[in-house]
């Protein structure tokens, strides 16, 4: 940082109300245990309250004015090792934290520490963990809903909020990020002077501000890049689309890669995957024979979910497969909740991005993603969606139309307890004649559906909503959870 930076840095802290959890002001130094100590809680405290960096400053008395220091922290030694090394060799993880040594005024030194936010794990100093509570530095130890906030400030979290790229100025910003997008998505009118456009980015926490400087965060790159590959800690999230000639991965016909951000690059992206798709060539009874193999509302919602949900600690990106036969639409990393709960259950690794691809219209409300996808797949009369979850990649796959033939045992039984599900949390029960219709079963072949229904039971994925209806006419199903 330059002097000017430093100079501003500084008349920014002392402006404050007064200390917080992350900035502490001392007028000289009293100890080096202090210091390691003060390293330790300002760097989990901006942890917690999702801080890039804190600060502790030299030079500054209890009522915020600026002092000056005998301090010099680069030149300090503890006995014939720099203070520098000696605090780095006792706190564990060895944070990158920063020391600044300056003129701010004519003879009024000050000394910096600007230090990082903890990523994931406490910083020890000497084996302890330290915090700051308002502006008293306290052991973690006795705080365990702030050392589990820590430990819940999960890598992915993290890597949505860490920079992205960094030393830019105001000017800069529309650049590299499309800032019109996110007003148009918003339905909200541009404003006049960038100033306001920034403020807006920084509560969204597209972008950051610290050092008088602007930074855009992995977060607004991956939504807003105008070209990911300006960003390279998120250039290798790009989303993919590969087309095949057939069922198998042996031919390539086509292979997409994207160049712009997610929320960017969305609209285009699904007239791409749209224009590969088949059209069907037999569908049910209640569909014309123009419409596409697949339902364009359902892959939409797939695609914003493996956006969302992919996991950023993992390598990998969104990857949509078109084959011959099916569609399989995956993101990196395994689910957090079941595969079998998806229709009834939500929970998102990254709530963050997940909130603000819901409020810019990319997927539908907490809770009704997979549901609307597989009301579109019954109403087109396609087989049960699959959802496979390997080591680290969970995959949802589509299949194109097929009769009830051809289908087979497990098919016709994820087909059962897919429309138990969906019928469920609509607030509806699945009946006979509800899993005929979703199936285009004719009423005088009713016991076929009676037997797939007795084989779903049988595998315990449904069960009878009132055991002790004799009737089986007006017998009801609902899920094994319910």
């Amino acid at each position: 940082m330059e002097i000017v930076e430093l100079k501003k840095l500084i008349d920014r802290l002392v402006s404050l109300p007064k200390e917080s959890e992350i900035v502490e002001f001392k007028e000289n130094f009293h100890s080096k245990e202090e210091i390691g100590e003060r390293i330790s809680a300002l760097s989990n405290s901006a942890c917690i309250v999702n801080q890039p960096y804190s600060y502790l400053v030299f030079g500054i008395d209890n009522t915020q004015n600026i002092k000056g220091t005998t301090f010099r922290s680069k030149q300090h030694m503890v006995g014939n090792e720099e203070l520098e090394v000696w605090l780095l060799n006792r706190l564990n993880p060895r944070i990158d934290f920063q020391c600044y040594d300056f003129e701010y005024a004519e003879d009024v030194n000050i000394a910096l520490y600007k230090i990082p936010a903890a990523e994931n794990v406490p910083v020890k100093f000497l084996n302890v963990s330290y915090i700051r509570i308002n502006s008293s530095t306290r052991k973690l130890i006795d705080y365990p809903e702030k050392e589990k906030q820590i430990w819940k400030n999960e890598l992915t979290e993290r890597f949505l909020m860490n920079t992205s790229l960094k030393n830019l100025s105001i000017s800069e910003i529309p650049k590299y990020l499309s800032t019109e997008t996110y007003f148009d998505l918003m339905h909200l009118p541009y404003p006049s002077t960038m100033e306001s456009v920034v403020n807006r980015f920084k509560e969204e926490n597209f972008i950051s501000e610290y050092d008088g400087q602007y930074a855009i965060t992995n977060l607004g790159a991956l939504l807003f890049a105008k070209n990911i590959n300006d960003f390279p800690s998120v250039s290798r999230k790009a989303i993919r689309v590969i087309k095949y000639k057939r069922n198998n991965k042996v031919e390539t016909e086509r292979d997409l890669i994207g160049t712009k951000g997610y929320a960017l690059g969305f609209p285009g992206l699904m007239e791409w995957i749209n224009g590969q798709l088949p059209a069907n060539e037999e569908i049910g009874k209640s569909l014309r024979t123009d419409v596409r193999m697949y339902p364009e509302i359902a892959i939409r919602e797939l695609v914003a979910n493996s956006i969302i949900h992919q996991d950023f600690s993992v390598k990998g990106f969104p990857t949509i497969e078109i084959f011959s036969d099916r569609i399989e639409i995956s993101n990196p990393g395994q689910p957090i909740i079941q595969s079998d709960r998806f229709i009834d259950e939500y929970g998102s690794r990254n709530e963050r991005l997940a909130d603000i691809m819901r409020r810019m219209g990319f997927c539908e409300e907490k809770g009704s993603g997979l549901d609307k996808t597989i009301f579109h797949v019954e109403l087109y009369q396609l087989p049960p969606v699959k959802i496979t979850v390997q080591e680290n990649r969970t995959i949802v796959s589509i299949y194109a139309y097929k009769t009830l033939n051809n289908m087979d045992k497990t098919e016709r039984q994820s087909a059962c307890y897919q429309h138990a599900c969906l019928k469920y949390v609509s607030n509806e029960k699945m009946t006979n004649q509800t899993f005929r219709d979703r199936l285009g079963i004719e009423e005088h072949n009713s016991a076929v559906a009676s037997r797939i229904i007795k084989d779903t039971l049988d595998a315990k994925l449904i069960k009878e909503d009132n055991p002790e209806n004799q009737s089986r006419k007006y017998r009801k199903y609902i899920p094994w959870w319910a």
